[in-house]
């Protein structure tokens, strides 16, 4: 036959536009079906408002996982026939996504006689892109970018930079100049970046080996690799659905302010395949026909990688989520009863992975209030469906009246009121989901708002509250555990615990409500199994006795915990697309330094700040931060002492000048805080250094501005 038509679903689409180089082993392979399709595989999802300009948020989508930067002749990029769409869900009161943004993508050779990509100022495998945007459930689109330009893959700099080349100053100056502005005023950039997911592949596939305990390296898995990458910046208020501004929110929660964004690919049904005679015919186009199908999608982080087990993967790539609160039979119990579960259980298959000791569920909370029965969440226990229509729910989204069909379904289903919401309709700023600050004991009492990202009109989605103010990255107390970090200090901090009132706590924008580039979501989502949020609303671990501090040894176990690999291999940039540029294919990555990175960095990077991993719950021996910074008048010293001992608080100018001492006393194992008025100093640079009995131990840099 001189064709031959595949009309499955997926199995004919997928035999166009397959690397040659066969599938590489990435962690984004998470279905069987799309490992064999990499060029329509979604990697990774982030949606957070833009450091550098808060009245607008970031989205970036990513593709095609494992690129080698020396991945010649035939360069990694997006592919053609294929749709790729970022949608927004921004109101219950509708039905499915109110915005969508379609990018298709169309390649040239422009000198088909070299095996070069580039020589002499052409370029092969030329890539554009049409941008088509929908703001009534996908009826119609209008064309909001047209020929925007797709940087050419970072081959090496006579590619790039030499007259036989393209002859451009670096590629930096390629990457600024793809930047489009959409006709509707988004910022727009799709190309190839560093891979911005960070994760120990080796040790995680390893039977859940992380931190590896077989005595060799944890090792970032996507270390040297590069991803193809679509980044949005829109304004908040053609986002938010009555098209209000970040200023207009009633407060930092407010609930009119709540985005959901899920990303897709989709081939369509019926592919025909050239034979000798099309090309000798000089017919070098493919055939496509047929309805759209969904092969790929991504709204939450490692959903279809490590809670949907292998059977449903493809099934589960095949649904939008709007799909899914229709299937709760079907997924329900994955989440329910999850799998890395039985893996945080002694009395389960917790033995048998030493790596994750840390881990642990609560199988028995606040027994100590009720008597010796307490509440189980454990694989196959009741959680709080023994409390299920009891008035104590009241006035919760728990109760009936509320929410309480969705969060409390059925015995034997424990995560359902922590694990589900998360990943499938958000957290609400209700009852019992705030922090247990001001509950007086009581998980089920009004306590510390902390989070609501709530919109339950779908289902696996990124859920982003766009009136939570941005944590400036070098905030000295940002870190990359999002809310995980903001519980702590919630209830830990004098700053933030001495009140139940809602008030603006460092990292409530980040994972899971929306995903920055920076945020650790392995550690997270990990330490979320093992029921960290249970525990921040006051359902604390089965070793806390109801006396004394709920900072246990089990709760210190989780927020220490982490997975070998804690920040990405790459400075981010500070400014749009913020991902770090891609590694070139000349680059000699070597595999046995996990700190090895290209010579040189981008203008405008940052590096990204390490979390420590006490967390400040198990302190250095003095740990010093300054808030705010920069400032102008009144600034507020805090630091921690692990032990008794005789501490100095002292400011120098840059020329080491004694400009102030703050503190100059013996002082016991604890937090302090000191005042310093730098309203008469000149603006500058200031140094605030600790020492502790006669040694400096920490010191920072304060701007006056």
């Amino acid at each position: 036959m001189k064709r031959k038509i595949y009309a499955s679903i997926l199995l004919g689409a997928m035999l166009l536009n397959v690397f040659p180089y066969g599938a590489f082993a990435s962690s984004h392979r998470e279905a069987p079906l799309i490992a064999n399709d990499p060029l329509a595989d979604n990697t990774d999802l982030y949606a957070f408002r833009s450091p550098d300009d808060p009245t607008k948020v970031t989205i970036i989508a990513c593709y095609v996982p494992g690129q080698l930067p020396q991945g010649g002749p035939n360069y990694y990029s997006f592919g053609e026939n294929i749709r790729y769409e970022i949608h927004v869900d921004n109101n219950v009161a509708t039905t499915g996504d109110d915005i969508t943004y379609r990018f298709t993508f169309k390649q040239e050779n422009e000198d088909p006689s070299t095996f070069f990509n580039v020589r002499l100022g052409k370029q092969n495998l030329k890539t554009t892109y049409k941008l088509e945007k929908s703001t009534d459930g996908g009826k119609k689109f209008s064309t909001i970018v047209n020929n925007g330009t797709v940087p050419p893959p970072n081959i090496g700099p006579r590619s790039i930079s030499s007259p036989v080349g393209l002859n451009a100053p670096n590629y930096e100056s390629l990457i600024q100049s793809s930047i489009a502005t959409a006709s509707s005023g988004e910022k727009v950039f799709c190309g190839t970046s560093d891979d911005p997911f960070f994760v120990d592949l080796g040790g995680i596939f390893d039977l859940g080996d992380a931190p590896r305990t077989t005595g060799t390296q944890s090792i970032d898995g996507l270390k040297c690799l590069n991803v193809s990458t679509i980044a949005l910046q829109v304004d908040i208020s053609a986002l938010q659905k009555d098209h209000k501004s970040a200023a207009q929110a009633v407060n930092i929660l407010d609930p009119d302010y709540v985005i959901g964004v899920w990303a897709s690919a989709s081939r369509q049904k019926i592919a025909v395949l050239k034979d000798y005679k099309d090309y000798e015919n000089d017919n070098n186009g493919t055939s496509n026909s047929g309805p759209w199908i969904q092969v790929s999608r991504l709204g939450m982080p490692l959903t279809n990688e490590v809670i949907v087990p292998i059977g449903d993967k493809d099934y589960w790539n095949s649904l939008t989520p709007y799909q899914d609160l229709e299937r709760l039979n079907k997924f329900g119990n994955y989440f329910y009863n999850p799998e890395l579960g039985l893996y945080l259980d002694d009395a389960l298959f917790g033995t048998a992975v030493p790596a994750l000791s840390k881990l642990r569920i609560q199988k028995n909370s606040l027994a100590c209030a009720f008597g010796g029965n307490g509440f189980g969440f454990g694989n196959g226990q009741n959680g709080l469906f023994g409390i299920k229509g009891n008035a104590l729910l009241d006035g919760t989204a728990l109760a009936e009246s509320s929410f309480g069909g969705l969060l409390l379904p059925a015995s034997n289903s424990p995560r359902s009121v922590d694990l589900w919401p998360i990943f499938n309709t958000g957290v609400p700023n209700a009852r019992p989901y705030q922090l247990a600050t001001g509950k007086g004991g009581n998980p089920l009492a009004a306590g510390k708002p902390f989070i609501h990202n709530f919109l339950p009109n779908g289902g696996d989605m990124l859920r982003l509250n766009m009136a939570i103010p941005v944590t400036p990255r070098n905030h000295p107390q940002f870190s990359n555990l999002g809310i995980v970090q903001a519980a702590v200090l919630g209830l830990t901090d004098p700053a933030y615990n001495s009140s139940a009132d809602l008030q603006w706590i460092p990292n409530m924008d980040g994972f899971p409500n929306g995903r920055r580039l920076e945020d650790d979501i392995v550690r997270i989502e990990l330490q979320a199994v093992s029921g960290i949020a249970l525990a921040a609303i006051g359902l604390w671990y089965d070793d806390y006795n109801c006396a004394g501090s709920p900072v246990t040894q089990d709760l210190l176990d989780v927020l220490t915990y982490d997975a070998g690999v804690t920040s990405n291999d790459l400075a981010l940039k500070s400014s749009f697309p913020y991902v770090a540029s891609p590694w070139p294919g000349t680059h000699n990555c070597d595999c046995d330094n996990t700190t090895a990175g290209p010579s040189t960095t981008n203008a405008g990077e940052t590096q990204m700040k390490k979390v420590p991993a006490t967390l400040g719950l198990s302190a250095p021996e003095v740990n010093l931060s300054t808030y705010p910074n920069p400032g102008s008048t009144n600034n507020t010293i805090r630091y921690s002492v692990d032990a008794p001992s005789q501490v100095k608080i002292v400011v120098y100018d840059i020329h080491g000048k004694l400009v102030k001492l703050l503190a100059d006393k013996n002082h016991e194992a604890g937090v302090y805080n000191v005042q310093w008025d730098m309203s008469k100093l000149s603006s500058g640079t200031y140094v605030v250094t600790a020492v502790k009995n006669g040694n400096v131990k920490q010191s920072i840099k304060v701007v006056k501005n």
